[in-house]
């Protein structure tokens, strides 16, 4: 994701970090040498063009522009009903913990307490607690790496007991897996009377919660925009743009390659840029910076257990947001 201050009116033009040109750059490149071809021919050899005006050009244009338009406001409306999912993930995570640490009473084992004040009770709260909290931890990473299709490395292995690391390893779905633990976490703490039932029932609400978000960025992630719709845009805005020099050249002449270029650029950036937001769980320059918001969960999380070996926040790569 590029997070960036909006450049001055002079650099506007000259940005390519963040911009979709270095995506279509063939597209423009191929339509301006395109433009620049029937110049000559309408030049040399006119007889060889067929009579063609810009007016159905227009009239076209003005269709495409609305269906692209169309296109990428569903485009937009999914990337941010994904980042509504993860800031309601991040809600999640942080009440969890804290309502974790606050209903479920346990002796300060760092405070001033002596150790023979701390029974073997408050230390089996404290693990169920922390246990608790990391299992938290561990599903917003997991979740992340489900919606990448990426690998499940330490970033969730490391959150786990050796017992779970052998179940998990046997399931498919591992971020559910990993929401199953924390059910039977809620289950032994509310069993042994470390928590009330109304206090579980509240940490039962925010695990349901985890699992709605889970299902919609599913559906999100496995729903993609109708492909024959997709096609649809792609086959006429390549063959308006490259239809495009054929009725400029008669009134624009030299001008033809450059008015091109320009009308390329839009409607194949427009074409790109909403193919980009459909799915925003990838790793692209415009999709969500999952990498950095999980990990900021893990921060918050283990705060809130009063750790003070904290992992670094993910430092962006230039204005890229991982």
């Amino acid at each position: 994701m590029i997070i960036r201050d909006k450049p001055n009116v002079f650099r506007l033009f000259f940005v390519l970090k963040g911009s979709i040109v270095p995506t279509i750059a063939p597209q423009i490149l191929f339509t301006a040498l395109l433009g620049l071809l029937v110049y000559f021919v309408h030049l040399y050899a006119p007889t060889y063009l067929p009579p063609l005006t810009v007016t159905p050009f227009i009239l076209f244009g003005v269709t495409l522009s609305i269906f692209l338009g169309f296109r990428n406001s569903a485009s937009y409306e999914r990337w941010w009903e994904a980042r509504k999912l993860w800031g309601q993930l991040i809600i999640d995570t942080r009440s969890l913990a804290r309502q974790v640490k606050t209903y479920t009473w346990v002796k300060d084992t760092k405070g001033s307490v002596s150790l023979t004040e701390i029974t073997s009770k408050d230390l089996e709260c404290k693990a169920h607690q922390t246990r608790f909290v990391q299992l938290a931890i561990g599903f917003s990473h997991a979740l992340r790496h489900h919606l990448r299709g990426t690998d499940y490395n330490d970033d969730v292995h490391r959150f786990l007991s050796c017992d779970d690391l052998e179940q998990i390893n046997k399931v498919r779905h591992k971020p559910n897996f990993i929401l199953n633990l924390m059910g039977e976490e809620l289950q032994q703490m509310l069993q042994k009377e470390f928590i009330g039932e109304i206090s579980a029932r509240n940490l039962e609400e925010r695990l349901t919660s985890l699992s709605t978000i889970l299902a919609a960025c599913e559906r999100i992630h496995n729903t993609p925009l109708p492909f024959a719709y997709n096609l649809l845009l792609h086959r006429t805005a390549y063959i308006y743009c490259f239809c495009l020099p054929f009725g400029l050249v008669t009134s624009l002449g030299i001008m033809t390659p450059f008015v091109t270029a320009i009308i390329a650029y839009t409607f194949f950036g427009l074409d790109a840029l909403g193919e980009e937001l459909e799915d925003p769980f990838g790793t692209s320059a415009h999709d969500l910076a999952l990498t950095t918001m999980s990990r900021n969960i893990e921060i918050n999380l283990l705060e809130t257990l009063n750790e003070e070996n904290l992992p670094e926040p993910v430092k962006p790569n230039g204005y890229y947001h991982i």
